[in-house]
């Protein structure tokens, strides 16, 4: 299957410059391609992902991906999307998220010995252009009318827009030129709104190179979720790739939890799966939707490639102890994981009655309530039952030394972080 087939049976196409041109050269030859990302931040969500698993796909056609980090555009901002200015970053600041990002990528798509996906950064020759030559080379190129026309600053103008975020399309143009020309890169690929600067790229370079240059621009669809929202949103914020800041449970678990009507589109975006594959998950879907094989498949392949198999089991690990109540089956770092945003509370060492234990804590509003519950079996401490009103809570029961996990009733948990 030619790779823009590929796409197209995955709905990853949104709008391209030249369809039948690119097919006509994948179909001919190994095509360098790049997509790119600006360092705003020090990890990546997993709407970042979409276009860098287009791009892997690419290779994965026999194709040579570049992924760029916008070192040099991560100082300026995109204005896409944004109503407002943003802040800009330090230098230091950018490089830090340049390293982060490096890293991050790098752990994602390139594997040791894999010489086919190549990592560039526009910092090293945007920084050599003086302001002369950037508006001599580069800005003598661009028609004012035209980027005014260009949908992202056209919906800044009545709000206001700097010269700065005004120039970013043309220092993004100026990626697209120096990749054609260097890295002989003719297919730039990115989100949907970056079909301005991707446009505005290719027709520097024909400006350049002559308007027979053989340079392409494709765009991935917006996704929203089958209610209207955004996608990669949960209650607690973005669904982040570092793990210090979206534990590899919760990653699991936002998979795991897809609406059926979105969950074959998350499958033919976000993972390696056959056609074949996909439409058996699909049809049960349909057939033992109770089953949710597809989303537990989908949270399986998405877990493995975002953190590893090691921490893939450990998510299912605590999903199943959760699921069965067996809390004392987990270590001390897969509760931390999987109780994140339960209610929390704070106790010292010291053995206590467990009555005067859940009220001190504030797990229970009186003494009264705590007996009653107890004696009812309502309390369970690590996933058994207490019933006896005299137990004593000792640092013996928190698990690892550090935890101790209360549930009141069927389902409301609470953590106590050993001191």
């Amino acid at each position: 299957m030619n790779i823009i087939d590929e796409l197209e049976w995955r709905d990853a196409i949104n709008q391209q410059t030249d369809a039948e041109g690119l097919r006509e050269l994948t179909n001919q030859k190994s095509v360098s391609l790049y997509c790119g990302v600006d360092p705003t931040g020090d990890s990546m969500h997993i709407g970042h992902l979409i276009p860098f698993m287009v791009l892997k796909r690419f290779q994965l056609a026999g194709h040579r991906p570049v992924i760029l980090i916008g070192g040099a555009t991560g100082t300026i901002g995109d204005p896409s999307g944004r109503q407002s200015e943003r802040s800009l970053q330090t230098l230091e600041e950018v490089q830090a998220n340049v390293d982060a990002l490096t890293n991050q990528m790098k752990k994602l798509f390139i594997t040791e010995g894999d010489n086919q996906i190549r990592m560039v950064n526009n910092y090293d020759w945007t920084h050599k252009i003086n302001v002369i030559e950037f508006l001599r080379d580069y800005g003598k190129n661009f028609s004012l009318n035209s980027m005014l026309a260009k949908d992202v600053v056209a919906s800044r103008l009545e709000s206001g827009i700097s010269f700065t975020e005004f120039s970013y399309q043309i220092l993004q143009s100026l990626d697209y030129l120096h990749l054609f020309q260097n890295e002989d890169v003719q297919l730039q690929i990115g989100g949907s709104d970056q079909w301005g600067n991707i446009t505005s790229g290719l027709d520097l370079i024909r400006k350049k190179e002559g308007a027979e240059a053989k340079a392409f621009g494709l765009t991935i669809p917006l996704m929203l979720k089958a209610d209207g929202t955004k996608f990669g949103k949960s209650a607690g914020g973005s669904i982040w790739l570092d793990p210090k800041k979206t534990t590899p449970f919760e990653f699991y678990q936002f998979w795991a939890n897809t609406d059926d009507r979105d969950v074959v589109k998350y499958l033919k975006y976000f993972t390696f799966l056959s056609k074949e594959e996909i439409d058996e998950l699909a049809e049960k879907v349909q057939t033992e939707p109770h089953k949710r094989e597809a989303q537990k498949k989908l949270a399986e392949e998405m877990t493995r490639f975002v953190h590893s198999e090691e921490m893939l089991e450990q998510a299912k690990r605590i999903t199943a102890a959760l699921f069965s109540g067996d809390i004392k089956s987990l270590t001390a770092d897969e509760i931390e994981q999987g109780f994140k945003e339960m209610p929390t509370f704070e106790a010292t060492q010291e053995s206590k009655n467990i009555v005067d234990w859940l009220v001190d804590l504030g797990i229970e509003p009186s003494k009264r309530q705590a007996r009653e519950d107890i004696t009812k079996g309502a309390i369970s401490m690590n996933g058994e039952r207490v019933t006896d009103v005299n137990f004593e809570v000792t640092s013996n029961e928190a698990i690892g030394g550090r935890f101790i996990i209360i549930r009141k009733g069927k389902k409301n948990y609470s953590l106590v972080k050993m001191s």
